[in-house]
């Protein structure tokens, strides 16, 4: 039997072991693709544990940075890794805790599909931003190659149908580029444009890669941990025969995102 899963943000040393660790390597593709000046004013959306806000303070020179998230757990996580590098603020993306025109650049890593309401998001992104600034988001290709997560469902809902409705691809068809660039032009923005960013994924072995199921934080997760003993014993043992092992135990994936960038 299983019981009702939830999507859950709280355990930030959880969420590190399962895709915190992955966006670190996104991150600063995606901040040399935006290729702002120095000097910049930023504000990091549902910053998380501070992976972007990181990849800022190392790379970007900002003259100020803002990291906003809802998930005390989270912020948490973020203060204990930042210092007072970075102003954190617990809050949401439709009610940033900033004045108008306060920003140049409005960024968001691995947030945007998680947002009850995206326009009200962007509509907030705008009012933060000064005319002309820069607004900038990264999602997983979770319907494609982001691959740690595409073989969890394809083995979930090959042993359980209804686990299709859990999965990420179906659920967020925003992280997809032709989507991302309707919702920068509904909310108003122009010149918006998409790339794609791929990073390696290895695991050192087939715990490597099931362990961080089992922390219970974002869907995938959550859905392992709603399962019997009985039901996730299963899904692990068609998850390892699946998985496209090395001679050596080891798994070498691809994680997929796709970037999105606009003028405010």
């Amino acid at each position: 039997m299983r019981s009702q899963p939830s999507d859950h943000w709280q355990v930030g040393s959880a969420y590190e072991r399962y895709v915190g660790r992955w966006s670190r390597h996104v991150a600063p593709a995606f901040l040399a693709w935006l290729d702002e000046p120095p000097g910049r004013r930023w504000v990091d959306v549902g910053c998380g544990t501070g992976a972007l806000c990181s990849a800022i303070v190392e790379r970007c020179a900002p003259a100020a940075l803002t990291g906003v998230e809802p998930s005390g757990g989270f912020i948490a996580a973020a203060r204990q890794a930042l210092a007072d590098r970075v102003d954190l603020r617990q809050g949401s993306a439709a009610a940033i805790p900033l004045p108008d025109d306060s920003v140049d650049v409005v960024v968001s890593g691995l947030v945007l599909n998680f947002l009850p309401d995206l326009p009200a998001a962007l509509r907030e992104s705008a009012r933060v931003c000064t005319p002309g600034g820069t607004f900038g988001a990264y999602v997983w290709d979770y319907a494609g190659r982001m691959e740690l997560m595409r073989h969890f469902w394809d083995a979930a809902v090959a042993l359980d149908a209804a686990a299709v409705q859990w999965d990420e691809g179906r659920r967020f068809p925003i992280c997809r580029p032709d989507a991302l660039l309707g919702a920068c032009a509904a909310a108003g923005f122009g010149a918006a444009e998409t790339t794609a960013i791929e990073i390696a994924t290895p695991f050192a072995s087939f715990e490597d890669f099931w362990e961080p199921f089992l922390g219970g934080q974002g869907p995938a997760p959550a859905y392992a941990m709603s399962l019997d003993e009985q039901a996730r014993n299963e899904l692990r043992r068609t998850l390892r025969e699946r998985l496209p092992a090395e001679d050596d135990g080891s798994i070498r994936m691809v994680a997929r995102a796709w970037a999105v960038r606009a003028t405010v």
